[in-house]
């Protein structure tokens, strides 16, 4: 499983309520599509981790890479219905940081004959 992080804050004046509903329809169309696995919105706690890293986070999970390329295809499209729900979520955040991890160790890994 591949994971795709965003960390972001929101923009002033966005409540925090109506961009979760926005985020979970954006998230929905990627997941009913077939194009993601599974999503989760979180946000910080108490405060608690780095302020570079934002207030929100949203993890999207894949079964591989060729399904995240099949949503950023989706999606750079920038065609109906999911430019409108892109952009109700691109819209509406700031200080946008990305990463891309996977699940580990790899379910294919073999061990033994590693060189380094």
């Amino acid at each position: 499983m591949d994971h795709y992080h965003t960390w972001f804050d929101l923009k002033p004046g966005v409540r925090d309520a109506e961009f979760a509903r926005t985020m979970a329809r954006y998230m929905n169309h990627l997941k009913d599509n077939g194009l993601i696995a599974g999503w989760r919105l979180t946000r910080r706690k108490l405060g608690f981790g780095p302020a570079e890293l934002g207030e929100f986070h949203i993890v999207m999970e894949t079964r591989d890479l060729a399904q995240l390329d099949a949503a950023f295809n989706h999606v750079s499209s920038r065609r109906e219905p999911v430019e409108s729900v892109h952009f109700g979520v691109n819209s509406q955040v700031t200080n946008l940081k990305i990463a891309l991890y996977r699940d580990f160790p790899d379910a294919h890994r073999h061990e033994g004959e590693e060189k380094f």
